[in-house]
């Protein structure tokens, strides 16, 4: 536990790390700006979800859900296969 100038009055507050934590003094966020990056964050995680190719929604056919199953699968071994030959090719000159 901390303590941190708040941003709205000024003043100093009790801090327990956390963006969510509000100034004793006038009750408002001390972490606006991280309160911003974690809700900027959280809504492009959700944008970059539902981009990908094989994202399954809840409104496709059983036919797609499985068809992106399968593809996520192959997905996964192709970028295993992937990170191994670049391991190996990083690990053998040592």
């Amino acid at each position: 536990m901390g303590e941190k100038k708040c941003p709205h009055c000024g003043e100093w507050s009790s801090w327990n790390l956390n963006s969510r934590d509000t100034c004793d003094h006038c009750g408002k966020t001390l972490g606006v700006k991280d309160l911003k990056y974690e809700e900027q964050r959280a809504s492009d995680k959700k944008v970059n979800e539902e981009n990908w190719i094989f994202y399954i929604k809840e409104d496709d056919n059983e036919f797609v859900k499985l068809l992106k199953k399968i593809g996520n699968v192959f997905y996964v071994i192709y970028m295993s296969i992937v990170t191994f030959l670049a391991w190996l090719v990083a690990a053998l000159p040592g």
